[in-house]
């Protein structure tokens, strides 16, 4: 294998491919990245598979000499992304990988390619989306998935597809972020839903190119399944012009969320999202992360607190849209910053009912609309 490439080309392909690379593979070869020169020379394919996730992508090159070669991923990828602008040069000597360019050389171990397992194909493909739709849908909705592997339901984040409607939802049991798009399918009926690993679509979408469409693939015993579960055998796939992922299904039922959110409530408050969510880093600079923030809401003004006693305090007032008796509740910062973090409109809603009972965070939508994002959080309880 003997080629050359652009450098930022080259480093975008091979970014996107290491993302589905593990930090502790089962075995060392997981670790290595596939690169395979097309048989007519003009492409570069570059993959990566731990046997539950994959990533492939492809780049255009002046090759020389066709061949194939598993390097270190993670490797190559710091490598090509501090190499020099300009042309790369990369080419196989015996056992070794080759990589220059303008001054900077260096040199890879390769890695045993027929150890190196077969990459699964894409499932059957359902419809589309728009990049930039499903990027922020997921922005959005993922920082609410648990990080508690012992419970893999809520790690997932949840896409339930019906009509061309799509929802992404993710939860862990504390609060539930759910985001509404549209969406173009293939079958106008369709009625399926997927709970897919919030890292890894996380992950994928921070790959995709913004301005274009994303190509949704799911295989046939998921969409046979119906709403109701995710099968493990099941996978979905995701393709975004030259560069496509698949990921294993989590094999569980995702809650029935709907039937969380309330919906009658004693106070509503509208503010504007910067200053509150810049108060709210602020007053919690004295609060641990599960150290309750304190709001009070009043006509006109709310007013967040943090610490007490002989700890650190902070105050901070804010004006405020506000409807309702005076009230005082209590959330974890982090919770309250990730819910505010996920309305894309200049003003939030602060739907609200008790200091013990839910509150819901939504987008301020256009008149006679629904909320596109809702986040339902749970207050903590303070004496």
């Amino acid at each position: 294998m003997r080629l050359r490439v652009d450098r930022d080309a080259f480093a975008e392909a091979v970014v996107w491919t290491a993302r589905a690379l593990p930090t502790r593979p089962a075995v060392p070869v997981l670790a290595g990245m596939r690169l395979e020169v097309t048989p007519d020379g003009t492409s570069l394919r570059l993959s990566g598979f731990d046997y539950e996730v994959s990533a492939r992508a492809s780049v255009e090159v002046l090759s020389e000499e066709s061949g194939a070669a598993l390097v270190p991923g993670r490797l190559l990828a710091e490598i090509v992304g501090n190499l020099p602008s300009g042309t790369v040069r990369v080419e196989t000597d015996g056992p070794r990988v080759l990589v220059s360019a303008g001054a900077a050389r260096f040199t890879l171990i390769t890695m045993p390619l027929e150890d190196y397992p077969s990459l699964p194909g894409m499932p059957d493909r359902i419809g589309s989306v728009p990049a930039d739709a499903l990027t922020a849908a997921v922005r959005q909705v993922t920082p609410a998935a648990s990080r508690d592997d012992t419970l893999p339901m809520l790690t997932g984040a949840y896409l339930d597809l019906t009509g061309d409607r799509l929802n992404v939802a993710a939860t862990d049991r504390y609060r539930i972020a759910v985001r509404e798009l549209r969406w173009r399918p293939l079958d106008p009926e369709i009625d399926v839903a997927a709970l897919v690993p919030a890292r890894t679509l996380a992950n994928t979408v921070r790959g995709l190119v913004n301005h274009s469409d994303v190509d949704v693939f799911l295989s046939a015993g998921a969409a046979d399944a119906g709403r109701g579960s995710a099968p493990g055998e099941g996978m979905v796939g995701f393709e975004n012009g030259e560069r496509g992922t698949t990921t294993r299904l989590i094999d569980s039922d995702f809650v029935r969320y709907a039937s969380w959110f309330p919906t009658d409530f004693s106070a509503r408050a509208e503010v504007e999202v910067a200053p509150l969510l810049a108060a709210v880093k602020r007053v919690a600079l004295v609060a641990d992360r599960n150290t309750p923030l304190r709001l009070a809401f009043t006509e006109g003004e709310v007013v967040l607190e943090a610490g007490s006693g002989d700890d650190a305090q902070a105050v901070e007032a804010l004006a405020v849209g506000y409807e309702g008796e005076p009230l005082r509740l209590a959330f974890r910062p982090d919770y309250l910053a990730d819910g505010l973090n996920g309305v894309e409109t200049p003003t939030a809603r602060l739907h609200l009912t008790e200091p013990t009972k839910p509150a819901v965070f939504t987008d301020v939508p256009a008149e006679g609309e629904n909320p596109a994002f809702r986040y339902l959080v749970q207050p903590l309880r303070v004496s």
